[in-house]
């Protein structure tokens, strides 16, 4: 049996969107108030889906509670209240847009997830904003 299970998750962090090649004037028409050089926060609500087939023994396609210590462990300790651009090797030189965020995430968790699970990855960046990888 092929199925799919969700876990939500959590977490705050800063960040500002800019790009370190263009002049100030630029990167505040690219990218609005998400340029603001003192930074900005969102609470950014995680949803990570992981398919893949039954076990017959247990019948768990995941010990949600292994997925839930992954998705702590690996990235809700990583990034929650945290500034993005200042307090993580993974953004000092990617912008943090929310299309990163959820692919650097998908990443993270590709590494800490059996390759016989296909994984996605969902962020809210706002209730009404939100990125999903893949696609």
């Amino acid at each position: 049996m092929r199925i799919a299970v969700y876990r939500k998750a959590h977490f705050n962090a800063a960040h500002r969107l800019h790009n370190p090649n263009w002049s100030d004037e630029k990167n505040e028409r690219v990218f609005g108030l998400c340029n603001n050089p003192n930074y900005h926060g969102h609470n950014y609500e995680l949803e990570v889906k992981v398919v893949g087939e039954v076990d017959p023994v247990t019948g768990y396609l995941i010990d949600l509670k292994v997925l839930k210590d992954i998705i702590h462990d690996q990235v809700e300790l990583r990034f929650d209240h945290k500034n993005l651009n200042l307090d993580t090797e993974e953004f000092k030189n990617l912008n943090p847009t929310a299309e990163n965020i959820c692919y650097v995430i998908w990443t993270i968790l590709r590494e800490h997830l059996d390759d016989k699970y296909e994984i996605g990855v969902r962020l809210y960046e706002t209730p009404r904003n939100f990125v999903e990888y893949p696609a």
